[in-house]
């Protein structure tokens, strides 16, 4: 046979109508563009303000920046494959193609649940957290989940599983169609470390993160019937703590919605019935998951009121996209270093000599009404110390 032929033989074209090919292909050239250009503002107005700096927020960067690795290295790729109808690039090209997307891939999973762990502690345990989260520690946190997502992407290279074109055969994945022990083995494991594991971790943070916020809500709202303001601001910084909770799950879902699709197939194909699945039930679960790069910067442009002042300041023509009136936007420069005088200067000044804080105002009394003198204090205690963490 001719090179020609058996590269043919290698990687020929499915069975299918060529608008087919022509239609996946723009979709994922549109999800490509939306997700490089999307993470990327992400990445620059997390980089450009200060006041997003912050090692919690350096996990957001972290995802953003898998997201966008993730688009730039399968969309093009996939985009010239889909108008080809066939894989273009080699045996090398699939494997390193592949490669990356189970790197980026495993990346944003893991990410999601240090960003969900975070959380957890920052309002669950907050006395115990104070401190605890530098950049330093961030860092060394992200150097753990990029090695860690290494090791499950890189055994298809050393025979365990493989690296092969998948469903319309214009893209390619790791081999869980082939009904082997040793390929079913790392299918297994790798849904049980990458997928399901972290999943499971996801859940149990947020089970408990809403049951403290439910607590702490329930405990201010006692007294905050006075007219309290030290309690009143305590109540509102709770519940800016329980947004940027609320937008990390909102993430988190839509990303394990993305990967659902594709997990299932996989755990078909892993349990013997991959005589199944057609070329679209493989191609189709594919797309929607390597959509998932697109969320994470629509939702924070919806949802973040700094992160849509930092864009619209640094990049203004965007403003009224971001619907960010000038007078927000140039407000936002002054925002930074007041807000941390002022948040400095309160938790420096609001604490006795034994560290514990001195909430100043109107506090509860002896001769205070029933629901007051019931208040609980270390609940409050707990939310005044995560915010002298923002």
């Amino acid at each position: 046979e001719t090179p020609r032929e058996v590269i043919h033989h290698a990687y020929p074209t499915a069975d299918v109508p060529d608008h087919v090919h022509y239609t996946i292909g723009a979709v994922i050239l549109a999800v490509g563009i939306t997700g490089t250009l999307g993470n990327f503002l992400v990445i620059y107005a997390f980089c450009r303000s200060r006041s997003l700096r912050s090692p919690a927020n350096m996990f957001i960067i972290n995802l953003a920046i898998s997201d966008f690795c993730m688009s730039i290295t399968q969309a093009p790729v996939f985009f010239a494959t889909s108008l080809h109808k066939r894989w273009i690039f080699g045996e090398k090209g699939c494997e390193l193609y592949a490669f990356c997307g189970a790197l980026f891939g495993i990346t944003s999973m893991i990410t999601l649940m240090v960003i969900a762990v975070d959380r957890y502690f920052v309002i669950t345990r907050p006395l115990a957290s104070i401190g605890v989260m530098s950049k330093k520690r961030a860092v060394l946190i992200l150097l753990g989940v990029w090695l860690y997502a290494l090791a499950w992407s890189l055994p298809p290279f050393f025979g365990w599983s493989a690296y092969v074109p998948e469903g319309l055969l214009t893209s390619c994945t790791w081999d869980y169609m082939t009904f082997t022990p040793s390929v079913r083995a790392y299918t297994m494991l790798l849904f049980c470390f990458v997928f399901f594991i972290p999943l499971f971790v996801i859940i149990y943070c947020y089970i408990f993160i809403f049951k403290a916020i439910k607590n702490t809500n329930r405990a201010v709202q006692k007294i905050g019937s006075d007219d309290n303001k030290e309690s009143q601001k305590q109540y509102q910084k709770m519940k800016n703590e329980w947004k940027m909770a609320k937008i990390a799950l909102i993430v988190i879902l839509l990303y394990v919605i993305s990967w659902s699709p594709y997990s299932t197939v996989a755990l078909v194909a892993f349990a013997g019935y991959a005589n199944m699945l057609t070329p679209y039930m493989n191609s189709v679960p594919a797309v929607i998951a390597k959509a998932s790069a697109i969320h994470n910067p629509i939702i924070y442009a919806i949802t973040h009121p700094k992160y849509r002042m930092a864009i619209a300041k640094y990049i203004p023509c965007l403003r009224s996209i971001l619907r960010v009136s000038r007078k927000d936007s140039k407000s936002y420069s002054s925002y930074p270093s007041s807000r941390r005088s002022t948040v400095t200067s309160h938790c420096s000044h609001s604490s006795d000599v034994n560290g514990h804080p001195k909430l100043k105002g109107r506090l509860p009394s002896v001769s205070d009404s029933e629901s007051v003198r019931n208040f609980n204090y270390t609940t409050i205690n707990t939310v005044y110390y995560n915010n002298c963490r923002l």
